[in-house]
C-alpha cells in the first residue's frame, strides 16, 4: 500500500497552484469563488472557526460580557495584598464624596511622584548614556572617520573610483522633455480664424494713457498700450515689433506710477532701478524685527535723555550695520551738537565722515576740547602729508605740552637731530616719563648721555630701567669695570627709596640684555639679585630651575652667570659642578668646557665623572697625551676605580695601542677585579682575534663571577663564532642555571635552537622562559616573531593577543601588533597602542613608519622628530630617521640627523646593538654605525 502511494498526497499545495489549470477547466466560477449569497449587512456565520476567533458567537459573549456589572468575585482573582484585581464597588454610584477622594489621592500620587522625579530622571539618563556607550548608533561609530574626511586632499578624493550605475539605460540617461517655441506662422494662422476686437476705450484715446480712478492720481504722458493697434484691421497679421514696444510702454507706465506728482520729484529712478535694488540687500547677518527693535529703544534712550553720548555712538553704529551710512553721519553729527564735550563721538563722527569732511569735524572738535590729546592724534592721522602732521602735532604740544603720547608721536617722525632738541624741550615738560629720557639719550653723546641719565635718576628715582641702561652705557664703551658699581648702587638707591625688588623682574630685564648683547650688565644684574629673597635650603634648587629657565628663553649668559654664582656658594657640590659641565657642552665651547672642568675636579676629585669628561674632551680635540695625563691624576685622587680603569683601557684600545691596553687590564684585573674588567678583558681579547686567550679569561672570569650573565653571553657566542654550536648550547644551559632571569640569554638558547633547525625546542625554550619570568615583553616578542618567521601566522597573531593581555602596556609589543595586522587595520591598532602606551618611542617609531608607508611625508617626519626627542638613547628610531631621509630629504636633512644622533649617542636598539656589538664593528664611530644600520633596513613593512 505505502509503495503505490503518490509522493505529493498530504503536501501543502504549491505556491501560485490553480486546481484544473493544466486540463483547462478554468472556465467556471463556483460559489466558493464569490463568497456566500447573503447580504452585505448579515453577520457573518463562522461557525466552524476556532474558539475565539468566531465573530457572532465570541463577540455576541464579549458584549455580554462588559454589558455585565457583576464583578469577578472568584478566589483565583483574589490576591494577599492587592485584593480583587477589579474594582469592587464599581457598580455603585460615583458621588461627590468619591470625587473629593480621587482627588486627594491623585494629589498625593502626583506629590510622591514628584519626589522621586529627579531621581528617577537621572537614572533614566544614564541607562540611556549606557545603554548609548554599549550600543552606539552607526553615526557614532563611524565619526571619527566622518572628521577624518577633512584630512582627505582634492587630489585623493578626485582619485576615489566611481560608484558603478545599476539602473537601466532609459533611467541612467533620461531623454529631457523638449519644448520647441512655437513660429510667428502658427499664431497669425490661427489669428485668422478667431475674431478679433480692434476698436480700444474712448478714454484712452482721449487722454492718451491710462485713466487712474483714485483722486489726485496720475494721468501718464505715454501713449496707451493698445491705441496704435497690434493688429492690422482685417488682415489678423501679428506684429511682433509692436509687441515689445506695448511691452516696454508698459513698465514705464508702472514707473511712472511711483513718481511723486507733489514735489515733482521722482521716488524711483528708472534707469538706475536695479542698481539701487542692489544697494538695499542688507550687509549684516541680523533678524529685521530686532534691528527694528534695537532701533526703537535707542531713538527711546536718546529722546530721554539726548546729552547722554553713548546712545549716539551706538545710534549710528546700528544705522552703519545695516548699510544706512548716511543715516549714520546724520545722526552722529546731531550727536556733536548734543554732546559737543564728548571726546568719544567726535571721534566716532570722524570715523564715519570720508575724508575732508572727517578733517572739518576734527577741527570743530578741537575747538570745543583744545587740550584733548586723542582728538589731535586723529587729527594727524588724517592728515597724508608728513609736513602737515608735524604741523597738527607741534600745534597740538603748544595747546597740551604735557602729554607724553603727543611727544612720542612727534619725535617719531622727525630726523635724529631734530628729535634730539625735541627730546631735550619733552624731557623738561615731562621729567616723569622713563621713555622720554631713554630715548634721549640713546640719542645723545656718551659724556651727554651720562648727564642726562644723571637727570632723569634725580627726577625718577624709583625706576630700574634708567640704572639698568646706565651700565649698558658704560659697558658700550668699554667701561666695564663700572657696570658692576652701577648695579650695586641701583639695588641700594631703589631700596632707600622705598622700592621693593622684585626678582623675576630683574632676571627678565637680565635676559633683555643678554639678548642686546650686554654681557657684563647681563651677569652683574644676575649676581646682584639672584640671592634675593630665597631661603638658604631652597637656593641650590631655585637657582638650577633658574639656570634651565634662562637656557629655555636663550639666555645663555644668564644661565652662565648664574652657574657661576652658584659654584662660589656651593663648590663642592659635584652636582652643581656636573650641570655647568653638562651646559658648556651643550652651549659652549671646548675650552670653556675644559676651563670648568679643570675647576671642577680641583674642588671635587673624587667625582669620577668629571675626570672622565675632562678626559674625553681632550681625547675627542685629539690630544691623546693630554686625556693620559688627567687619567693619571684621576687614578691618583681616585686609586682602583673601576670606570677610571676601564676608561683608560678604552682610550689606549680606541687609539691602537692593544699592548697597553692590556697590561692596564692586567693591572687592574689584579688591584681591581670587577665582573666589569673581565668582560672587557675578554672582549679585548676577542676582538683581536686572539680566541683562546678570550676563552681562558672568560673560564677564570666564571670562576669568580658566575652570576654575571654577560661572561656566559660571550662563552656561547665565542662557540657560535668557532662553529661549535654543542658547546655553545651547554654555555647558555649552564648561564641560565646560574641567571635564570636574564632575557638575553633565553633569546640567545632559543635562536641557536633556531638556526640549526629545531624549531620546536626553540619554541619550548621560549614557553619555558615566559613560565620563569611572566610579564616579559622581550620573551614574547621572540615567541610571536619565532611563528611568524615559520610562515604560521595565524598562531603568531594568536601569542600576540595573549601577551598584549599580559604586557598592555608594553610598547615594543603594540608596536610589532600594528604591523603583524593587513594594511587597512593597521591604522586602527595604531589609535589602540596610542591610547595604551602615548609616550612610548617604540608605539612612535611604529606609527612614524606607517605614515611613512603610506606616503605621508611630512606627518612622518614630525613623528620621527618627536620619537628621537622622547628618547634620544633608541638608536634605531635614529636608523629610521636616516633610512627616510636618505629616501625623502635634502642632504642638509641628512646631516642635520646625522650630527644630532652623534651627539644623543645612542647605546640601546635591536637592530643598533646587532650592528653596534658586532664584533667587526668595534672600532667604528656613532656615525659610521648610523649609516651602516640604515643600509641594513629594508622598508617593507
Amino acid at each position: 500500500m505505502n509503495k503505490k502511494k503518490k509522493p505529493f498526497l498530504g503536501m501543502p499545495a504549491p505556491l501560485g497552484y490553480v486546481p484544473g489549470l493544466g486540463r483547462g477547466a478554468t472556465g467556471f466560477t463556483t460559489r466558493s469563488d464569490i463568497g456566500p449569497a447573503r447580504d452585505a449587512n448579515d453577520p457573518v456565520d463562522d461557525r466552524h472557526a476556532p474558539p475565539g476567533k468566531r465573530t457572532v458567537g465570541d463577540q455576541m459573549k464579549k458584549s455580554q460580557a462588559a454589558d455585565d456589572d457583576d464583578e469577578d468575585l472568584n478566589d483565583t482573582n483574589y490576591d494577599e495584598f492587592n485584593g480583587y484585581a477589579g474594582s469592587l464597588f464599581s457598580s455603585g454610584p460615583y458621588e461627590k464624596d468619591d470625587e473629593e477622594a480621587d482627588a486627594i489621592y491623585a494629589a498625593l500620587d502626583k506629590r510622591m511622584d514628584e519626589r522621586r522625579k529627579e531621581r528617577r530622571e537621572q537614572r533614566e539618563k544614564e541607562e540611556i548614556e549606557k545603554y548609548r556607550m554599549e550600543r552606539p548608533k552607526i553615526q557614532q561609530q563611524f565619526s571619527d572617520l566622518k572628521r577624518k574626511l577633512a584630512e582627505v586632499t582634492e587630489e585623493e578624493w578626485l582619485s576615489i573610483p566611481e560608484v558603478g550605475d545599476a539602473r537601466n539605460k532609459r533611467q541612467r540617461n533620461p531623454r529631457y522633455e523638449k519644448l520647441t517655441p512655437v513660429p510667428d506662422s502658427f499664431f497669425a494662422k490661427h489669428l485668422q480664424t478667431g475674431e478679433n476686437h480692434t476698436s480700444v476705450d474712448p478714454r484712452q484715446t482721449q487722454f492718451g494713457g491710462l485713466n487712474t480712478p483714485y483722486p489726485g492720481g496720475l494721468n501718464t504722458p505715454y501713449p496707451g498700450g493698445m491705441t496704435p493697434g497690434l493688429m492690422t484691421p482685417g488682415t489678423g497679421d501679428l506684429d511682433m515689433r509692436k509687441i515689445g514696444q506695448a511691452r516696454n510702454t508698459l513698465m514705464d507706465m508702472r514707473l511712472s506710477q511711483v513718481s511723486d506728482s507733489v514735489s515733482g520729484q521722482t521716488v524711483v529712478d528708472p534707469k538706475g532701478y536695479l542698481t539701487d535694488l542692489n544697494s538695499m540687500i542688507p550687509t549684516h547677518g541680523g533678524d529685521i524685527n530686532d534691528i527694528k527693535k534695537a532701533r526703537l529703544l535707542l531713538k527711546s534712550v536718546r529722546e530721554t535723555n539726548p546729552h547722554h553720548p553713548p546712545a549716539w555712538i551706538a545710534s549710528a553704529r546700528l544705522e552703519e550695520v545695516t548699510g544706512k551710512l548716511q543715516v549714520a553721519r546724520n545722526l552722529i553729527m546731531k550727536g556733536t551738537e548734543m554732546c559737543p564735550k564728548s571726546e568719544d563721538v567726535w571721534l566716532e563722527a570722524a570715523r564715519l565722515q570720508p575724508g575732508d569732511t572727517a578733517k572739518a569735524v576734527v577741527a570743530q572738535a578741537v575747538r570745543h576740547l583744545p587740550q584733548s590729546v586723542r582728538i589731535y592724534i586723529r587729527a594727524a592721522e588724517l592728515e597724508t602729508d608728513i609736513r602737515a602732521k608735524k604741523r597738527v602735532l607741534r600745534k597740538a604740544l603748544e595747546h597740551v605740552p604735557n602729554s607724553v603720547r603727543l611727544w612720542k608721536a612727534a619725535v617719531e617722525l622727525e630726523e635724529p637731530e631734530d628729535a634730539r632738541i625735541m627730546l631735550s624741550r619733552a624731557v623738561e615738560c615731562c621729567p616723569t616719563s622713563v621713555e622720554l629720557w631713554l630715548a634721549l639719550a640713546r640719542l645723545e653723546t656718551y659724556e651727554n648721555a651720562r648727564k642726562v641719565l644723571n637727570k632723569a635718576r634725580e627726577n625718577i628715582p624709583t625706576d630700574r630701567h634708567i640704572w639698568i641702561t646706565a651700565a649698558k652705557l658704560e659697558e658700550a664703551n668699554g667701561n666695564t669695570q663700572m657696570v658692576e658699581k652701577i648695579i650695586d648702587r641701583a639695588i641700594t638707591s631703589l631700596r632707600a627709596n622705598g622700592v621693593e625688588i622684585n626678582r623675576e623682574q630683574w632676571i627678565q630685564d637680565a635676559e633683555e640684555c643678554d639678548k642686546a648683547g650686554s654681557v657684563a650688565t647681563c651677569q652683574a644684574v644676575m649676581r646682584a639679585v639672584i640671592g634675593i629673597g630665597i631661603e638658604e635650603e631652597d637656593r641650590k634648587h631655585t637657582w638650577m630651575e633658574d639656570a634651565d629657565s634662562c637656557v629655555a628663553h636663550n639666555a645663555l649668559e644668564c644661565a652662565r652667570a648664574i652657574y657661576a654664582y652658584a659654584l662660589q656658594v656651593f663648590p663642592s657640590k659635584k652636582s652643581v659642578w656636573l650641570r655647568a659641565a653638562y651646559f658648556e657642552k651643550n652651549h659652549g665651547t671646548r675650552e670653556s668646557l675644559e676651563a670648568l672642568l679643570q675647576r671642577a675636579v680641583a674642588h671635587c676629585p673624587k667625582a669620577e665623572v668629571l675626570w672622565l669628561m675632562g678626559a674625553k674632551s681632550k681625547w675627542l680635540a685629539g690630544d691623546v697625551p693630554a686625556a693620559r695625563s688627567i687619567l693619571a691624576l684621576a687614578f691618583q685622587a681616585n686609586p682602583n676605580s673601576e670606570e677610571i680603569w676601564l676608561a683608560a683601557v678604552k682610550l689606549e684600545s680606541e687609539n691602537n695601542e692593544y699592548e697597553r691596553a692590556r697590561r692596564l687590564l692586567a693591572k687592574a684585573r689584579s688591584s681591581a677585579p670587577t665582573a666589569r674588567v673581565f668582560m672587557k678583558s675578554v672582549k679585548l681579547e676577542w676582538v683581536l682575534g686572539n680566541l683562546a686567550a678570550a676563552q681562558e679569561l672568560c673560564e677564570e672570569a666564571l670562576k669568580h663571577y658566575e652570576d654575571f650573565p654577560k661572561l656566559w653571553m660571550m662563552k656561547g657566542q665565542i662557540e657560535e663564532q668557532e662553529e661549535l654550536p654543542e658547546k655553545a648550547r651547554e654555555a647558555y644551559g649552564q648561564g641560565l642555571k646560574k641567571c635564570p632571569h636574564s632575557t638575553p640569554l633565553w633569546l640567545l638558547l632559543s635562536r641557536l635552537e633556531e638556526k640549526v633547525g629545531q624549531l620546536t625546542r626553540a619554541r619550548a625554550i621560549l614557553e619555558k622562559s615566559r613560565l620563569k619570568n611572566p610579564k616579559n615583553p622581550g620573551l614574547w616578542l621572540e615567541s610571536v616573531r619565532l611563528e611568524y618567521r615559520a610562515g604560521l601566522k595565524n598562531i603568531a597573531n594568536t601569542l600576540m593577543a595573549k601577551a598584549l593581555q599580559e604586557c598592555p602596556s608594553s610598547g615594543v609589543l603594540w608596536s610589532e601588533a600594528i604591523f603583524l595586522e593587513a594594511r587597512p587595520q593597521r591604522k586602527t591598532k595604531s589609535v589602540d597602542a596610542l591610547k595604551k602606551c602615548e609616550h612610548d618611542p617604540h608605539v612612535l617609531l611604529a606609527v612614524a613608519k606607517l605614515f611613512w608607508s603610506e606616503r605621508k611625508i611630512t606627518k612622518a617626519r614630525e613623528w620621527f622628530h618627536r620619537t628621537v626627542k622622547i628618547d634620544s638613547d633608541l638608536g634605531d628610531a635614529w636608523a629610521f630617521f636616516y633610512k627616510f631621509e636618505l629616501q625623502h630629504g635634502t642632504e642638509e636633512q641628512r646631516e642635520e640627523v646625522r650630527r644630532r644622533c652623534e651627539n644623543a649617542e645612542p647605546r640601546h636598539g635591536e637592530l643598533w646593538c646587532a650592528v653596534s656589538k658586532d664584533i667587526a664593528n668595534w672600532q667604528r664611530k656613532i656615525g659610521e654605525i648610523l649609516v651602516l644600520v640604515a643600509a641594513h633596513i629594508r622598508n617593507t613593512f
